[in-house]
């Protein structure tokens, strides 16, 4: 199931990364880095976009491909830090 918070990870990167190109979009568990989608400056941006798009911080800690080497994984780690900040 999409989500409108995968809808809007993908636009990221489609814009930020792909330069608008929807169709060197990776699968949405595919590696942004082992695919040359992202390097490490793109880090930087994917966590400037956390910051301003939805208003968590990301500490240095969660700066791991972990949470942030895949949409899925970038889904997973943004929803449950928005539910947390709600508790």
């Amino acid at each position: 199931m999409t989500t409108d918070l995968t809808v809007r990870i993908r636009d990221f990167i489609t814009n930020e990364f792909l330069f608008g190109d929807a169709s060197g979009l990776l699968p949405d568990d595919a590696s942004l880095l082992d695919h040359g989608v992202m390097d490490s400056t793109g880090v930087l941006s994917l966590i400037t976009f956390i910051e301003e798009e939805f208003g968590l911080g990301v500490p240095d800690e969660d700066v791991v491909p972990e949470y942030l080497d895949s949409v899925d994984n970038l889904t997973a780690y943004i929803q449950s830090r928005l539910e947390a900040s709600r508790e």
